[in-house]
């Protein structure tokens, strides 16, 4: 019995009300300070007392450590309990957290079991958006182009890349789609609901200064069209037409910060849509 004692390697459970995928990150974070990792088993969705009796002796049986993320006070207090009589140590992720903020704040905590996991769904959902806005930057993926909540399009070097990153951010899969003088635009684009496209602009002698700068940064020549100012004036005036025919509500992005120009988009975004007038 005793060699079969010294041989068990030490377990973790993670015990939570929700998926545990926070505690368990938050487990696997504080084990990268050693050298011999721990196994680490979750226990999602435990709810009630029969579930924490159960897993509290699998514990026993273990020899594990319970930390747990139970945010219902009496479950919390079954946790400690059996772990008292059965000899498990438990730790207490949230518990002592959520007293601190409470007397701090003069607060009333919910105490609802999944509030946690729902944090946690809204953590992937920003990294699947930031994702998509990867695969979808400057025109690639067109075929799946039709999945974006956004569609950002302009002439080269209308901030669309830092653009759709930001608020990729902010949990809205978000397209770019560059304008390129003497190529019609790309289907996949003059194809998506007009409510999600949003065409950028930008002060004319803002995109020339931005793009002489481009144009010596790379050491081309000085004569290209993509820094000229009538080529520049061109390119313009026809992506605002284009805007206007398609439908396509316009931001002009000149002399303002990432996240003020994110801020109108959304505002635009979530905006009811204007009908024409008929007539």
């Amino acid at each position: 019995m005793a060699v079969a004692e010294a041989a068990r390697e030490p377990e973790i459970f993670v015990v939570s009300d929700g998926t545990g995928d926070t505690a368990t990150a938050a487990v696997g974070a504080a084990l990268t300070q050693f050298a011999s990792p721990l196994r680490v088993r979750n226990f999602g969705e435990v709810r009630s007392e029969s579930d924490v009796r159960r897993v509290m002796g699998l514990a026993a049986e273990a020899g594990a450590l319970v930390v747990f993320t139970l945010v219902e006070e009496g479950l919390a207090r079954v946790v400690e309990e059996r772990g008292r009589e059965l000899s498990v140590p438990t730790l207490d992720l949230l518990g002592p957290l959520i007293a601190t903020i409470a007397a701090h704040g003069s607060l009333e905590p919910q105490h609802r079991p999944g509030l946690l996991h729902r944090f946690s769904e809204g953590y992937f959902a920003r990294v699947e958006a930031v994702e998509f806005a990867v695969r979808h930057d400057d025109g690639a993926n067109l075929h799946t182009l039709f999945d974006a909540d956004l569609v950002l399009t302009g002439v080269s070097r209308t901030s669309k890349t830092p653009l759709s990153m930001y608020l990729a951010q902010r949990g809205y899969k978000t397209g770019n789609v560059p304008l390129v003088p003497g190529m019609d635009p790309p289907r996949e684009l003059l194809d998506l609901d007009p409510r999600k496209v949003f065409g950028l602009v930008v002060d004319e002698s803002t995109l020339l200064e931005i793009r002489r700068a481009r144009v010596r940064a790379l050491r081309a020549s000085p004569y290209l069209t993509y820094a000229d100012p009538e080529g520049v004036s061109q390119e313009l005036r026809r992506t605002r037409r284009l805007f206007r025919q398609r439908g396509w509500r316009i931001v002009d992005i000149t002399a303002r910060a990432v996240e003020e120009n994110a801020s109108r988009i959304l505002e635009l975004h979530q905006a009811p849509r204007r009908e024409p007038a008929a007539g």
